[in-house]
């Protein structure tokens, strides 16, 4: 057994050691997030993470880096998606890793002044580099990984606000209100777009009411895809009825060149409902 195999032994043999020791040295006091929680099984699954880490990061001696990092990649993607380290700032995350590298640090010390046989400063050297390299590469994947798992949760976030910003309400049976309030951008506009044609499709609705009154300012974009949603309604087979237009809206709309031959526009909610009742019995 070389003496790099003999110090991956060691390191193996002291995983559980590494870290009870961690977890004793963590100051309680300016914790964050996960490394402050006071439920056992939160503590458990912590002390189960660190030491799958100390088994992968003992293979960094006796493995190239690329089949070391191929495998290691798993546990780094495993903790980025955790849900207790996501809800844990990033910066406490790497100090942590800063924290676990001094301790390989003086393990290899400890290992080199328990070894019988003089070892040369050289391989001392390199094992320190070695520990300096996997844990610089280590916390720029795991960065890497947060930052992709932050922008999924962020996308779904923002997927569910949209959806939540444009829901198709039924009334009864096959007829439904879409109302709109606040602010519509071009994103919002295309969200909207998309969202009620799925809504309709799946609710099978016939006669839809779409609500502007709640819509202060749209742009000639946005005005040109409500057009395009009461297009695309009408060839799901959907008739619709817009009320509530605000002279603004309706005036960009003119500006455009748009057309309402085609449209049943009603001034108000209250009205459409009352107008539309004969049509709806039809």
């Amino acid at each position: 057994m070389n003496k790099n195999e003999q110090l991956h032994t060691f390191l193996l043999n002291n995983a559980k050691r590494l870290t009870e020791e961690w977890y004793a040295s963590l100051d309680k006091n300016k914790a964050t997030g996960v490394y402050a929680s006071t439920d056992s099984k939160v503590i458990q699954r912590l002390k189960e993470q660190n030491y799958e880490f100390h088994l992968y990061i003992c293979n960094g001696f006796v493995e190239d880096e690329k089949t070391f990092f191929d495998g290691f990649e798993m546990w780094i993607h495993k903790i980025a998606n955790d849900s207790e380290h996501v809800r844990t700032p990033t910066s406490s995350i790497i100090k942590e890793f800063m924290r676990f590298r001094k301790q390989y640090c003086d393990c290899i010390d400890e290992f080199v002044s328990t070894y019988e046989e003089d070892i040369e400063p050289t391989l001392i050297n390199a094992w320190n580099e070695q520990v300096i390299r996997i844990f610089d590469i280590t916390i720029l994947k795991f960065i890497t990984a947060a930052e992709e798992t932050a922008s999924i949760h962020l996308k779904a976030h923002q997927d569910m606000i949209h959806e939540l910003s444009s829901p198709v309400i039924v009334i009864k049976k096959d007829v439904a209100l879409l109302p709109l309030v606040g602010d519509i951008d071009t994103a919002r506009a295309k969200m909207i777009l998309e969202s009620t044609l799925q809504q309709c499709a799946e609710k099978h609705i016939a006669y839809l009411y779409i609500d502007l009154s709640g819509v202060v300012m749209v742009n000639t974009m946005v005005a040109h895809q409500i057009f395009q949603l009461i297009d695309a309604l009408n060839l799901l087979g959907v008739k619709s009825t817009l009320s509530g237009t605000r002279p603004e809206v309706a005036q960009t709309a003119i500006q455009l060149g748009l057309s309402f031959e085609n449209i049943r526009i009603k001034s108000n909610l209250e009205q459409a409902l009352e107008s539309d009742v004969k049509i709806m019995v039809e």
